[in-house]
């Protein structure tokens, strides 16, 4: 059983109406905090937050210009919205590349900008940021989510540099395939350009690096998120966290 020790903290999830948004949102709330759900679909986000008995904020942080003089008020930020594009590079679609590091490097910058005043001021913070093991490795066909990845890993380690005088600390997860809906959505376009049956996808392409053949479970990583949003976590600062079923260690 968890103990309560995030209780008067507050913590804004991004992409927080499902998959991992969703499963850390319940493991936060399940330590107390207060989860603010920010997520572009309205019904969805409400309906989340009222898991947990949070709150919605609708916003679509792809549109990064509208985010430029944001405030928000978070002890908390779980910088995990994203998306997925799977195609070459001679074929990706130039718009397509701009809108996943909007989405994922330009937003995250602007939440962490954001939340920074409150978190020094009260001495006391946690940026987590969903990266992914392909913060750390390359795979073909991802060259947009690939790069974006990396970046959001630079942006984590300067947070972390920054804030650590001011009690704040910042952190990444790297899990590697997760079972859900953004993984389900890549697989036919994986199997077009692997040139294979979509039914093949998950163990040809998802687990062939990892050592367990399997999919994370979204509540693994919620579980590692729960734990550096702790006061055990007050020295882990500036590192990426893997969750790949040994894909890294190769």
């Amino acid at each position: 059983m968890h103990t309560r020790d995030l209780a008067e903290r507050t913590a804004l999830i991004t992409g927080g109406a499902s998959g991992i948004g969703l499963a850390c949102a319940h493991e936060l709330a399940a330590r107390g905090a207060h989860v603010v759900i920010a997520d572009r679909d309205a019904d969805a986000a409400a309906r989340a937050a009222a898991t947990v008995d949070g709150e919605a904020w609708v916003v679509d942080l792809s549109d990064t210009r509208a985010l430029d003089d944001l405030t928000r008020d978070a002890d908390i930020l779980i910088n995990n919205a994203g998306i997925q594009r799977v195609a070459p590079i001679e074929d990706f679609v130039p718009d397509d590349f701009r809108l996943i590091h909007r989405l994922m490097v330009e937003a995250p910058f602007l939440l962490v900008r954001a939340v920074l005043p409150g978190m020094y001021a009260r001495g006391w913070g946690r940026i987590i940021n969903i990266s992914s093991v392909h913060g750390l490795r390359a795979s073909p066909f991802k060259s947009a989510y690939v790069s974006a990845k990396h970046a959001l890993e630079g942006l984590s380690k300067t947070a972390a540099l920054e804030g650590g005088p001011h009690g704040v600390t910042s952190n990444c997860v790297d899990p590697g395939y997760v079972r859900t809906p953004l993984v389900e959505k890549q697989i036919a376009d994986q199997a077009r350009v692997h040139g294979i049956p979509e039914s093949e996808v998950v163990q040809k392409v998802m687990l062939t690096e990892s050592a367990i053949k399997r999919l994370v479970e979204p509540a693994e990583v919620a579980s590692l998120v729960g734990w550096l949003a702790s006061e055990h976590a007050g020295m882990v600062t500036g590192a990426s966290y893997t969750m790949d079923g040994g894909w890294s260690a190769r």
